[in-house]
C-alpha cells in the first residue's frame, strides 16, 4: 500500500484497497452483494457514516441495510424528509406536516390547517414516487447551530428553532433534498431512489399513516392494519399533551429550565391513573359479571405496576383481587419446549401447562378452595408450598403475562366473563415536527436500566436481545390487540428525561467495537434532545420506579 490508498476491512475479515478519498457509497458498492436491499449507511471504525462522506484513512467497515435496526432507522428518517417535501411540492411552501406517533409498522401523520382525502393523499404519494425517480441525494451540510436557528426562524419552523435552543453543539448537521433543507437528530440515506417502498394510508380527514417495511418484514410494506383502540389511546393523549402545552422536547425542556417540572409531573401521573379508575369504575358497575382480568403488553411497558394499582382501584370499590402469575403454571423442565438455539422456550404458550391453568380456573371461579403452584426456576419445576386461594361471589382474579390475551390460555373461561387489557408507553411527545420518538425507544430505555439494576445485564446484552424480545411480542401480543376491552396508555410524558438521567451512562458504557454500538450511539443522539430531569421528582407510586427502582409497591 502506498499514501495514495487505503486498505478497508470489511466485517474484520476481508481486506480491499482503495483510493484515499473514495467515498463510502463507492467502498459499499463492492460489498453490496453481501446484502438483500440497499446499503443505506456505513460504520467506520467506531463512527456512523453517511455513505456520501469520503474515508482518507485505513479503516474497519460494517454496512447497514432496511433489515436492521441502525438501518431501518435511516431508512425511516429519509422516507419522513421525502415526505416533508411531497407536502412542499403540492401543497406549498407554508404547508407543515407533523408526524405525530408510531402506529402499525408507520407514522400516524397529519397536516396543519388541511383535511385530508384520498385524492390529496395519491398526489402527495405520486410526487413522494417522483421524487425518488429523481435520484436527489441526501446531501449533509455542518452549520453552526445559530444560523441554523436564524434560518429556521425565516421559514417559520419554530419546532426547529425552539429544539435547537437546547443542543449545546456549537455546529449541527442539516439534511438538504433538492432545494429542501431539514433538521434530523439521525443519519440519512446516500439518495431518495433507496427509499423506494412506502404506502400513505387514509385513515380520516385528520390524518394518515406513512408505512415501510420494518425489521421483522424487510421485503416489502405491509397493507396497514387500522388498531382502532390503540389508535384512539394515542389521540386521547396527544389531546392531554396539547392541554398541559407539552407536545415536542421544546416544550419539556422549557418546564424543566422554568422549574415548572413537578406540577407536570402530577398532571401526568393522574392521567395515567385516570385510566385504571375507570376500569375500577367499570367492573364495579357490575353490568358484566367479570371474573378474570387479563393483562398484557409488550416489554416495559409497566405491566407489573399497572396490575398492582389496579387491583388497589379495585378493592377500594369493595372488589376482592387475587393475582394468578402463569410463570408458576410452567411445566417441569423436562416438557419445556426448546428455541430454534436449543434453549429453553419459556415465552412459548407450550411451555404453560395450559390444562392444570384452566382447572384451577374452573375452580377458583366455583369458589372451590385451590393450592396455588409456585416455580421454582432454580430447580426447574413446580412446588406446592401450601399457598391456598379461595374465591367469594363477587371477587375477581387478575393474570398478566405474554400470553395473557391468547384465548387459549384461558379456553375454558366465557369471553363476557374476562375483561382484556392491552398497555404500551403510546408516547406522544416528540422531537419537533419531522423527528417522532418510536414507542419502542422508550421501552427499550426503561429496559436498560431495569436490566442494569435489577438483573445485572449491561447496555449492550440488553441492546442484543431486543430483536429476540421485538419477534416474541409480535408472535403473542400484538396478533390480540383490537380483541382487548381497553388500552392503557403507560407513557408518562415527562419520563425521558428521568429516563436520560439514569440511562445515558449505560449507553456510554457500551464498547465502541460491539456490534450494538450504533444502536446505542442513536440513543444517546436521542436524548441529546432532551434536558435531564433528576430522579427524586418521581412520586414513590409512579409506574416509572418499576425501572429507575425505589418504588413503594413489592414489584
Amino acid at each position: 500500500m502506498n499514501n495514495k490508498t487505503i486498505k478497508v476491512t470489511f466485517n474484520n475479515y476481508e481486506v480491499k484497497e482503495f483510493p484515499k478519498g473514495t467515498t463510502l457509497k463507492s467502498i459499499s458498492d463492492s460489498y453490496k452483494d453481501y446484502y438483500q436491499y440497499d446499503i443505506l449507511i456505513g460504520k467506520v471504525d467506531n463512527d456512523l457514516v453517511d455513505l456520501a462522506d469520503p474515508i482518507s484513512k485505513s479503516c474497519k467497515v460494517t454496512f447497514y441495510d432496511r433489515s436492521s435496526s441502525v438501518g431501518n432507522s435511516v431508512y425511516s428518517s429519509s422516507v419522513n424528509f421525502i415526505l416533508t417535501l411531497a407536502v412542499k411540492n403540492v401543497l406549498g411552501e407554508n404547508a407543515q406536516v407533523i408526524i405525530e406517533h408510531s402506529i402499525d409498522k408507520g407514522v400516524f401523520c397529519r397536516i396543519k390547517d388541511q383535511q385530508i382525502t384520498e385524492d390529496l393523499l395519491q398526489r402527495l404519494e405520486s410526487e413522494m414516487r417522483e421524487i425518488v425517480e429523481d435520484n436527489y441525494l441526501f446531501t449533509k451540510l455542518s452549520v453552526a447551530r445559530t444560523d441554523a436557528i436564524k434560518y429556521f426562524k425565516k421559514k417559520n419552523k419554530f419546532d426547529k428553532v425552539n429544539v435547537l435552543k437546547y443542543i449545546s453543539n456549537t455546529y449541527i448537521n442539516l439534511y438538504r433534498i433538492n432545494d429542501l433543507y431539514d433538521y434530523f437528530y439521525g443519519k440519512m440515506a446516500y439518495s431518495t431512489k433507496q427509499i423506494n417502498d412506502f404506502k400513505l394510508n387514509y385513515v380520516s380527514s385528520y390524518g394518515f399513516v406513512l408505512s415501510i417495511p420494518d425489521t421483522i418484514n424487510p421485503e416489502c410494506t405491509l397493507d396497514y392494519v387500522h388498531h382502532e383502540k390503540v389508535f384512539d389511546s394515542f389521540q386521547k393523549y396527544h389531546e392531554f399533551g396539547r392541554k398541559v402545552n407539552i407536545e415536542n422536547a421544546a416544550d419539556l425542556n422549557l418546564m424543566v429550565s422554568n422549574t415548572h417540572i413537578n406540577e407536570l409531573v402530577y398532571l401526568a401521573e393522574a392521567f395515567y391513573d385516570s385510566q385504571l379508575v375507570d376500569i375500577a369504575e367499570e367492573i364495579s358497575k357490575g353490568e358484566r359479571k367479570i371474573r378474570v382480568i387479563l393483562l398484557a403488553g409488550p416489554s416495559s411497558s409497566g405491566k407489573t405496576t399497572t396490575a398492582t394499582k389496579l387491583k388497589t382501584y379495585i378493592k377500594s370499590r369493595g372488589i376482592n383481587v387475587y393475582q394468578l402469575s402463569t410463570d408458576d403454571y410452567f411445566f417441569n423442565k423436562d416438557k419445556t419446549p426448546l428455541n430454534a438455539n436449543g434453549e429453553y422456550d419459556f415465552e412459548s404458550l407450550s411451555a404453560v401447562d395450559v390444562d392444570l391453568f384452566n382447572k384451577h380456573l374452573l375452580k377458583l371461579l366455583a369458589l372451590e378452595r385451590v393450592e396455588i403452584p409456585s416455580y421454582n426456576f432454580i430447580l426447574g419445576k413446580r412446588e406446592y408450598n401450601k399457598k391456598y386461594i379461595q374465591l367469594g361471589d363477587n371477587d375477581v382474579i387478575i393474570i398478566e403475562g405474554i400470553h395473557a390475551l391468547n384465548d387459549l390460555l384461558t379456553m375454558a373461561i366465557e369471553r363476557d366473563k374476562k375483561y382484556k387489557i392491552y398497555i404500551s408507553p403510546l408516547t406522544n411527545l416528540n422531537i419537533d415536527n419531522h423527528n417522532h420518538i418510536h414507542t419502542s425507544d422508550i421501552r427499550r430505555l426503561r429496559r436498560i436500566i431495569r436490566d442494569s439494576k435489577t438483573r445485572g445485564i449491561n447496555a449492550a446484552d440488553t441492546l442484543r436481545m431486543w430483536p429476540a424480545i421485538t419477534l416474541g411480542e409480535q408472535n403473542n401480543i400484538y396478533t390480540y390487540q383490537d380483541e382487548v376491552d381497553k388500552v392503557i396508555n403507560s407513557a408518562l410524558v415527562y419520563e425521558i428525561g428521568v429516563l436520560k438521567t439514569y440511562v445515558e451512562p449505560l449507553l456510554f458504557s457500551v464498547d465502541e467495537d460491539d456490534d450494538v454500538y450504533p444502536e446505542a450511539l442513536r440513543l444517546i443522539n436521542l436524548l441529546r434532545n432532551f434536558l435531564p430531569i433528576a430522579g427524586d421528582v418521581v412520586p414513590e407510586d409512579s409506574l416509572l420506579r418499576e425501572f429507575i427502582g425505589g418504588s413503594c409497591f413489592r414489584i
